[in-house]
């Protein structure tokens, strides 16, 4: 059965769709784009500081379970410039130890909010 899950420690829903659902094994995450949790958007900062706003998050939707980033199974990041791979990897790889989840980066025309970045993961609860 699947169950909504919800945070204040992220940036609430801001359409028809939730930080994350679950069926009690895995769990989806909405994509995470550079807004904090009190609504400022991060999208004229460096795409390392919006990758870190992005992950930190993601973070806080899987906090919401009892989750952590070694609970991830595969994440996407998404970026509208492809250039920008090597500082968001950058940043990226310090939310990893030495186990990281399979990813997929995509270049991507154009992102919400027109943000450099947006991360969704799939996350094991078993």
């Amino acid at each position: 059965m699947k169950r909504i899950v919800s945070t204040d420690a992220a940036p609430a829903a801001v359409g028809a769709y939730s930080q994350a659902t679950t069926n009690g094994d895995l769990l989806f995450t909405a994509g995470q784009i550079p807004l904090t949790p009190d609504g400022e958007l991060l999208d004229d900062e460096p795409i390392d500081v919006q990758t870190e706003q992005a992950l930190s998050n993601l973070v806080a939707v899987l906090d919401a379970e009892g989750l952590g980033p070694e609970d991830i199974l595969k994440v996407t990041v998404f970026l509208d410039d492809i250039d920008d791979f090597d500082a968001m990897n950058e940043t990226y790889a310090s939310y990893f130890d030495e186990e990281p989840p399979a990813r997929s980066a995509v270049g991507v025309d154009e992102l919400p909010k027109g943000v450099g970045v947006e991360i969704e993961a799939i996350a094991t609860q078993s």
